[in-house]
């Protein structure tokens, strides 16, 4: 059964209280989450108008609550003991103190979460909050260009089903106060300077870089699907052919990948103008942003999987593009299949690292037909078949033109590129000549 504690509130029903309790979790350093329809005792009860309700909710949260709360909060429908019922997931904001907005910034209008209850704040705890109350978000940073175009953006929220209308720059808040597209507009802008790095290497040190690859200079949703893809790429399959099945299994797993590629990205502190870097190395994926942990937070609460958004306004439009999902639901994908040691959190930067794997299946497989296949490292133009055909085909010697002409190429110059040579240097394949690698007589053969 669920049980109130300092993040988890309950109401049996929608009331006059939703607005004390939200400004009690933005204010709580750890978020928190209130349930609709689930009494004091943590008994579900319903609620009969799901749609009807949430809409409210939000319609409240947004309007009654200051700082702005665009970004920090989640409703979603949920079942307990099979009884429908409201989650609101609400992150700690950066902009504290939050208060009601008709009642002002005091202790009638500011709540904090103390053990179970929300308890006024008093005039003290309020002034401290707001003399330490950050000034430089990324929303209050115009823009280093102000003929902004936002043609890729609306294409992202079009492809949702929403559309941004005239208003879009003011409801997204892409403006300063002072009316000027802020540096949020300029990283979502069709056109910036902004750019992500993909960097690759051929060891497990930085001393052989092999690939260098920028994404950006364009939306930064446009940048973050494009760097997906291409790590998506290089976590190619791991596969091994026996006499019965095949196996396969990703370099990393694909989830806590993805999730790990938007929290850097998200999270990043781009007032710096210090973009995320993401690099590929023989044996793992490094992932680092710069910005280290937001002011306030610890790293128990960065493990906690409660969400504390640097970028509440970037994080609202990844979610409203659906790259993003509940808030705070990605640190725990992550911690679902990865210890929290593969992060690596000092001053000025989070590292996360993940180190490629063997799976037991594979690695134990007998029978086989062919050895481990990873296209990350062997750029070998074949498919897992074709590749375990040639490998047969060379159980016998053979001659450059034997095995061009059984791999169907025309060209000797790209059957030496995207064929043997690579198989020659994964020492998969060998050179019965080996002293004479030019000779006419040359063959090669499987090793």
């Amino acid at each position: 059964m669920l049980q109130e504690n300092n993040r988890t509130e309950f109401k049996a029903e929608l009331n006059d209280k939703l607005e004390k309790e939200i400004v009690a979790f933005l204010n709580n350093r750890e978020g928190g989450v209130l349930y609709i329809g689930v009494d004091d005792e943590g008994k579900p009860v319903g609620v009969p108008d799901l749609d009807g309700t949430q809409l409210k909710i939000a319609d409240r949260i947004k309007n009654n609550i200051l700082p702005s709360t665009l970004g920090l909060f989640d409703i979603v429908s949920d079942r307990v003991d099979n009884v429908p019922v409201i989650k609101v997931l609400i992150s700690s904001g950066l902009e504290k103190p939050y208060y009601i907005k008709k009642n002002g910034m005091s202790p009638s209008g500011c709540f904090i979460r103390m053990g179970t209850s929300s308890q006024p704040m008093t005039t003290t705890m309020i002034d401290s909050l707001y003399s330490k109350r950050i000034h430089t978000t990324l929303r209050n940073i115009p823009s280093p260009r102000q003929d902004l175009t936002f043609a890729q953006l609306k294409i992202y929220y079009q492809e949702r089903g929403l559309e941004l209308n005239e208003k879009f720059a003011n409801s997204l808040e892409l403006l300063t106060p002072d009316g000027k597209y802020n540096y949020i507009a300029y990283l979502l802008a069709d056109e910036n300077g902004v750019s992500i790095k993909v960097a690759k290497y051929a060891g497990t040190d930085k001393v052989d870089l092999i690939e260098n690859e920028e994404y950006g200079y364009c939306s930064l949703i446009k940048a973050t699907n494009q760097i997906m893809e291409k790590l998506k790429i290089e976590n190619s399959t791991m596969a091994k052919v026996t006499s019965t099945k095949r196996i396969e299994k990703n370099l990393v797993d694909p989830i806590p990948m993805r999730e790990a590629v938007i929290n850097a990205i998200v999270h990043s502190d781009f007032s710096r103008e210090i973009p995320p870097v993401f690099e590929i190395f023989s044996d793992r994926m490094v992932f680092t942003s710069y910005g280290g942990l937001i002011p306030g937070q610890s790293e128990q609460d960065f493990f906690s999987c409660s969400s504390m958004p640097r970028n509440r306004e970037l994080m609202r439009v990844f979610k409203d593009v659906g790259l993003v999902e509940q808030l705070g639901s990605g640190m725990s994908r992550i911690l679902k299949v990865y210890d929290k040691n593969i992060f690596k959190i000092s001053e000025h930067f989070i590292k996360v690292e993940f180190p490629f794997s063997v799976p037991k299946e594979i690695a134990h497989a007998e029978n086989s037909e062919s050895d481990y296949l990873s296209h990350s490292h062997l750029k070998v133009k074949l498919d897992l078949m074709e590749y375990s055909r040639v490998m047969k085909y060379l159980e016998i010697p053979r001659s450059r033109k034997e095995i061009q002409s059984f791999c169907g190429y025309k060209s000797r110059d790209s059957f030496v590129k995207n064929i043997l040579r690579p198989l020659i240097e994964a020492e998969k394949v060998g050179l019965l000549l080996p002293d004479k690698p030019n000779s006419p007589n040359q063959k090669y053969y499987k090793k």
